[in-house]
């Protein structure tokens, strides 16, 4: 019994130390974010205050660049650079990431005259970044330095200086660099989204650098591109008995079928919807024509059209097919909604 109630303390003991645990973690994150959207916030203010100017400045250098836009920076400023040079490359600016180090051993091969530059380095001092400055300087490269301290050798040597100070860094220690990085990625940010803006670019253009993505399919899928087409379109004539036509609903596996007329020009669909509103309404329907219970005008979509389009046009009135005509209202394709799941546009 002993051992028992020994057991039950041991377990409570243990259970309340990992909940303290539990809750000074918590605490510490929520600190931690905290000082991180303060440092933020701060950044807000300068440069709504002092720094707009220059923020406009470096708008300007990124805008008139007429190469490249290279990032550096060496350990966690060095990812935060990787970053932005991917977000400022993503949203049509092009740019790289050159890595400090490698740019004294060979790398600077890459940057040119017309390039602007953008050095990060909180203190302004990393002798990686300082190494390779006056070859930047000789080659008349634009530069643009991020650092947390106005008088360092990097924000003298540059041709402009953007401040990502911080009061303190969010790591207890106030050494790792934790809020300090979340402003330089910030402010890197903030750049790309002012440059893609005064570029004008566009959901198109962000398409097309991202084709692999969802909103690359959304953009560049095209109606003609996942359309049925050939023996595949459910087609019928207007004297076709309804019989003969629900027989071509079935094989082609749409759940309906174009009527076209001699010159393969849409007059009609008739859906499997169509059928059991009909059954509701009559009982004798062997001699029919499919003209005679078709859907006249039915909606259509052109082929050169995106297939998002197609989708929009598909859930305001509440159907799973269409029909592509072309401009002379020919029969061209067909359209499933479950084409447009496997294309992952929807």
């Amino acid at each position: 019994m002993s051992t028992l109630n020994t057991s039950l303390t041991s377990t409570s003991a243990l259970s309340a130390a990992s909940q303290a645990t539990t809750q000074h973690a918590l605490q510490l994150a929520c600190e931690t974010l905290q000082i991180e959207a303060d440092a933020i916030l701060l950044l807000k203010q300068r440069l709504a205050g002092g720094d707009a100017q220059s923020f406009g400045v470096a708008i300007a250098m990124l805008l008139q660049c007429n190469g490249r836009v290279v990032v550096s920076g060496i350990g966690k400023s060095g990812h935060i650079a990787r970053k932005i040079a991917a977000t400022f490359a993503s949203t049509g600016t092009p740019s790289f990431f050159v890595h400090p180090a490698e740019a004294a051993h060979g790398d600077l091969g890459m940057v040119t005259a017309q390039d602007v530059f953008i050095a990060i380095s909180y203190s302004g001092e990393a002798g990686e970044l300082v190494a390779i400055l006056p070859i930047l300087k000789r080659l008349g490269v634009k530069l643009i330095a991020l650092t947390g301290s106005p008088t360092s050798t990097l924000a003298k040597l540059a041709d402009l200086h953007l401040s990502v100070h911080v009061e303190k860094e969010a790591c207890p220690l106030n050494l790792a660099p934790t809020a300090s990085t979340t402003v330089s990625l910030a402010l890197g940010d903030a750049l790309a989204v002012a440059v893609l803006d005064a570029r004008g670019f566009k959901e198109e253009d962000f398409a097309r650098s991202h084709p692999g993505g969802a909103l690359g399919r959304r953009l560049l899928t095209h109606v003609r591109d996942i359309m049925r087409t050939g023996n595949a379109i459910p087609s019928v004539k207007p004297d076709t008995k309804l019989t003969s036509a629900l027989l071509e609903i079935t094989q082609k596996g749409m759940a309906m079928t174009a009527i076209v007329d001699e010159d393969n020009r849409i007059i009609g669909v008739f859906t499997d919807g169509d059928l059991r509103r009909m059954i509701e309404k009559q009982s004798d329907f062997v001699g029919l024509s499919i003209a005679e219970v078709m859907a006249k005008n039915p909606r259509t979509v052109r082929p050169e059209q995106l297939a998002v389009e197609a989708v929009e046009i598909m859930e305001t009135h509440r159907i799973n097919q269409l029909l592509v005509a072309d401009a002379d209202g020919q029969l061209v394709g067909a359209l499933h909604i479950h084409d447009l799941t496997r294309a992952k546009v929807i």
